[in-house]
């Protein structure tokens, strides 16, 4: 081993950084393995939210066992978010600059909210009409059964995708608060934004255009909303800067 390779493994600085990781990992696995006990020992609980009365098929014994883990996990990750992302931000916070740090504790609720609010959304609008859609379409010709397992992944795919779309506001507020995002190339890149917005409603919705045009309708709202925000956050930058060069000229 060369002498700089040893250094860097005896330094107590990447130790510690090192011992904090573990340390939040331990915290987070806690935390989600106590949310898991929960939401599986109660499933029954959950279960008529989840399938929402419609009847299901189970096509091995295996398979109930599967879907109560794909509920359980998804529902756990889903409580477990607020606490890991607190764990997160607690092990980065060293590293942040005063803006990126100011920025993380001040919309931390703020990105879980949207994620919660494009989570409902996904869960009471695009779901039931997806499913309903696309068993009516399914029933003019077959015999429309669902498993379970199916069931489960097709309202994982009509709601995690577009939960995570609805944090386009604060990635974009985020960019711009480190200056790397600014409103002239919002607007710049509209019209092509757009474009990479449809396909990726097409890409995070089951394949019919009512689904596909009830995400893309809220994505560019949100990606207006984003334009919005950073234009505030660049006149606002722009009032502290023109406040600070007053008060650098006054005292020359």
């Amino acid at each position: 081993m060369h002498k700089g390779e040893a250094n860097e493994t005896n330094d107590p600085g990447m130790m510690g950084h090192l011992e904090d990781l573990r340390k939040q990992l331990i915290k987070s696995a806690i935390v989600f393995t106590v949310f898991f006990i929960i939401v599986l020992s109660t499933i029954h609980f959950w279960f008529p939210y989840i399938t929402k009365g419609h009847k299901l098929l189970i096509l091995s014994p295996l398979d109930v066992l599967s879907f109560y883990m794909t509920v359980s996990l998804a529902l756990s990750i889903g409580l477990s978010l607020p606490f890991v992302c607190h764990f997160i931000y607690q092990f980065v916070k060293p590293g942040l600059t005063k803006r990126e740090s100011k920025f993380f504790s001040l919309y931390t609720p703020l990105i879980f909210l949207l994620f919660l609010i494009g989570l409902t959304f996904g869960y009471l609008v695009i779901n039931p009409i997806s499913y309903n859609f696309l068993t009516s379409l399914g029933a003019i010709h077959f015999d429309v059964m669902i498993s379970a397992r199916e069931y489960a992944r097709f309202l994982l795919f009509t709601t995690v995708p577009i939960a995570l779309m609805f944090e386009l506001p604060m990635v974009a507020l985020f960019l711009s608060t480190i200056e790397v995002l600014s409103v002239a190339t919002l607007r710049k890149i509209r019209k092509w934004s757009y474009v990479v917005l449809a396909i990726l409603s097409a890409l995070i919705t089951p394949p019919d255009f009512i689904s596909q045009l009830l995400v893309l309708v809220p994505m560019i709202l949100l990606y207006e909303a984003s334009i919005r925000v950073v234009a505030r956050v660049e006149k606002k930058r722009a009032i502290k800067r023109q406040e600070m060069e007053e008060s650098e000229s006054a005292s020359v």
